[in-house]
């Protein structure tokens, strides 16, 4: 055999050895501690980048440091050690997606925490991703009904739409999400609760409630409990966001609700100072804005050549006494299209849901109504507007004209037609009724503690002897004038079966 046979032979067994050892990118930890590490020599690393730590423990790449990559860790950090091993994936940060999800509680990672069988996902989306573009988009206009009555008529809220709900801690905050997820039982939109820093018994109370309801088949949550380590709570929002938008590019209308943005980034606040990144404002990171603007942004409703999907997100924030002008809920009132302010003194009162209508706000407005709210929602906010006013004058006053008195009364009747309890979402046909029953001035003679029971015992009538009425309201979503002479007759009659009613 000569030389060159004998290099051809050499080779070939190189080659052939090559092909049978898999080469691995790996690096050493050598900094561990409160759920982040520092690892050298990965110096391929990718920033969002899953890295394999062993003992079942997976990181996120966060920091691209010039000698060192700086990772949160996903699991029991207690178990890596100095000096122990890392493996590069060469995979960005993805979870599982897809109909497996809905009707489950996963964590940020897509595993089950429902005590069923394991989610088993074919298809991965990255948990980071750029928001739709305007091209890619259309006006939002299309109702995402909450069933709450004072929400649906002043402060409407449209499917693409990203809704901010503030306001103390104990104001109902999580209620009015809640009860907006019951409310699309068959409106045919997919819904994700993004649990952020909860407790797990609050967290349970909530799965056991939307189970009850029925909202759980259509309805995925997704948890990082205040136990869980800051890095999972950092990463909820986005998974769960990642979940709803697989839906959204199938067409389908999806409500994300974000509870609450305040842990959120109290958690990015406690990795990034963990990793040396330079403190900002309060202590934040610079890019704490950024961080809930890419989040916030992937909202949208995509046009018919996109597949006519939207992704609806309800983030909720946590006031402290009700400042609004602080660091954190300032930030997300700018992402966001408008706010829901709830307030402490209005909760106390037993006004429920204690909205703040002067503050809360929908920049989308009456293009995310239907034809017959649009009509009795404009008296609606005049009537409270002067009510509010006359109110406060009325303190300072005792000699009141008679107009003066009669828009006082209307208000207060208002008031307690605006009043809703927890779990109890209407119909939007039902909601017009009664709110125009109240705006035109038919409850004017109903005592004000009778107003709830006018409004429960009227709208079963209306059930029984205003069938066709409902029907063609469901159907043209429209009061015309003929079904407005209808339902004044409806009224007409209905009262005349009350014994309460004033002179």
């Amino acid at each position: 055999m000569d030389k060159n046979q004998i290099l051809e032979a050499l080779t070939k067994k190189i080659k052939e050895h090559e092909s049978q050892v898999k080469l691995e990118k790996t690096g050493t930890v050598f900094e561990v501690g409160d759920g982040i590490a520092k690892i050298s020599g990965l110096t391929q690393a990718m920033a969002g980048e899953m890295l394999d730590f062993g003992h079942d423990v997976s990181g996120v790449v966060l920091n691209l440091e010039e000698d060192f990559v700086g990772a949160i860790l996903l699991g029991d950090y207690k178990l890596i050690r100095e000096g122990s091993l890392v493996k590069s994936t060469e995979r960005i940060l993805s979870v599982p997606v897809g109909p497996a999800l809905i009707g489950r509680v996963v964590d940020p990672l897509g595993q089950a925490l429902d005590g069923r069988e394991p989610i088993v996902g074919d298809k991965f989306y990255p948990i980071e991703k750029i928001a739709p573009r305007v091209i890619t988009r259309q006006p939002v206009n299309t109702p995402l009904q909450t069933g709450i009555k004072i929400i649906d008529a002043m402060i409407p809220i449209g499917r693409g739409q990203r809704e901010l709900i503030i306001g103390d801690r104990q104001t109902g905050k999580t209620a009015i999400a809640i009860d907006t997820i019951i409310n699309q039982k068959g409106q045919n939109v997919i819904c994700l609760y993004v649990s952020i820093g909860q407790k797990e018994a609050k967290l349970a109370r909530i799965v056991s409630e939307l189970a009850e309801r029925g909202a759980m088949e259509y309805t995925t949550v997704v948890a990082a409990n205040a136990s869980d380590p800051a890095s999972l709570l950092y990463l909820a929002p986005f998974a769960g966001c990642a979940m709803g938008e697989y839906f959204m590019d199938q067409g389908q209308d999806v409500l994300v609700v974000y509870d609450d943005l305040s842990k959120h980034a109290v958690a990015y606040r406690q990795v990034s100072l963990l990793l040396r990144r330079p403190p900002g404002r309060e202590a934040y990171p610079g890019d704490i804005f950024y961080l809930h603007s890419r989040l916030l942004e992937r909202a949208a409703r995509l046009n018919d050549d996109h597949g006519g999907g939207s992704l609806t997100a309800l983030p909720i924030i946590e006031t402290q006494a009700g400042d609004i002008s602080a660091y954190i809920p300032t930030n997300v009132i700018s992402i966001t299209d408008g706010q829901i302010f709830l307030e402490t003194d209005l909760f106390y009162q037993g006004i429920r849901p204690a909205m703040n209508t002067g503050l809360s706000v929908s920049r989308v407005g009456s293009a995310a109504q239907i034809k017959a709210m649009k009509k009795v929602a404009g008296r609606l906010k005049l009537e409270m507007a002067q009510f509010r006013e006359l109110a406060t004058f009325a303190q300072f006053g005792s000699d009141l004209d008679e107009i003066t008195k009669r828009q006082i009364n209307r208000g207060r009747r208002l008031t307690e037609v605006l009043k809703q309890g927890q779990y109890q979402p209407m119909p939007v046909v039902e909601q017009v009724i009664i709110l125009y029953a109240v705006t035109h001035g038919f409850l004017d003679n109903v005592p004000v503690e009778k107003v709830s029971d006018f409004e429960k015992d009227f709208l079963s009538y209306c059930q029984i002897h205003g069938q066709k009425l409902f029907a063609d309201m469901i159907q043209t979503k429209e009061l015309t004038e003929g079904q407005e002479e209808e339902l004044k007759k409806l009224i007409a009659e209905f009262k005349q079966t009350l014994d309460y009613l004033e002179s």
